[in-house]
Parts: structure tokens; C-alpha cells; sequence
């Protein structure tokens, strides 16, 4: 089932975030910055037992901007379709706000060009999105995501 995030859900957020940061597959988030940042994440919970096992978010960058970022999936429970439910949710919310262009960083770039996401150069995008990467210990010469967007 898939919901908005609530203030109980921050320590499972940040705890899942986290692991998935040690193992290399995105930047680490604070606790204050996942309360600070709540209203833009969604949880999927597993419908047997109401365990959060994805979570994902949506942060506004600008007027013409938003970011889809802190995707992360249970392994357990990977190839099932809660990662695109979980992005597609961010991308409706955005539209809502009417945000038609959505970048994302990711190490998963056929899982985003699934969703309709295409690369792009880094550079094109506006330099808003940098306070993310100034705290990136692979800043700047290492970083190896994929800047991707789609524009609808």
C-alpha cells in the first residue's frame, strides 16, 4: 500500500536511506533532514504486516523543477513494482503542483528510462541542485550517478 510519510515512519526512513547509503547506493540523510523534509516522501508498506518497505521523495528545487530522490526498495522486495509506484506517486505529485520537469541522480538508469527518464548533462540542469553534491564525498572529479529528466 502506498501512502504519505508520516513522523512515525522517520526512523525507518532514515534507517533504510542509510543502509542503502552504506552500501554505495546513494547519499546518507540525517534524521533532521528527514523530518525537515517529510511532506516529500512516500512509504510502501507491506499489506501482511504494515512494515514500511519503500520509500521515495519528492523535492521541490524551483518553480520549473523538481527532484524524484532516497528511492529505496527492501531487497527483499525488489522487482515487484513498488520502486516505479513509488516514482510514479512523486511524478503525479509533482504534476499536481504543476512541476513538469523532474530530474533525478541515480546509479538505476534503465529503471529510469523505463519511467520515461532520458540522461542529461549535469550541467544543464540549474545550479540549485548543487547543495546535494557540495556534501558528496565524490564531489566533484568521482561522482558517478546518472543526472537523468524527464520533461511532460
Amino acid at each position: 500500500m502506498l501512502r504519505k510519510a508520516r513522523v512515525d515512519d522517520v526512523k525507518t526512513i532514515h534507517r533504510m536511506i542509510n543502509l542503502s547509503s552504506e552500501k554505495g547506493e546513494m547519499l546518507p540523510r540525517s534524521l533532521m533532514d528527514i523530518y525537515g523534509s517529510l511532506r516529500d516522501f512516500f512509504v510502501f508498506l507491506d499489506e501482511s504486516n504494515d512494515a514500511i518497505i519503500g520509500v521515495c521523495a519528492m523535492n521541490i528545487i524551483w518553480e520549473n523543477l523538481a527532484e524524484v530522490r532516497s528511492l529505496c526498495v527492501d531487497k527483499n522486495h525488489r522487482e515487484k513494482g513498488i520502486g516505479r509506484k513509488l516514482v510514479e506517486a512523486c511524478i503525479s505529485e509533482a504534476i499536481t503542483l504543476q512541476l513538469f520537469r523532474i530530474f533525478t541522480f541515480t546509479y538505476r538508469e534503465n529503471f529510469f528510462r523505463k519511467l520515461g527518464f532520458k540522461p542529461v548533462d549535469r550541467k544543464s540542469l540549474s545550479e540549485k541542485i548543487w547543495s546535494d553534491c557540495f556534501k558528496c564525498p565524490k564531489y566533484p572529479d568521482y561522482c558517478d550517478e546518472v543526472a537523468m529528466i524527464i520533461e511532460l
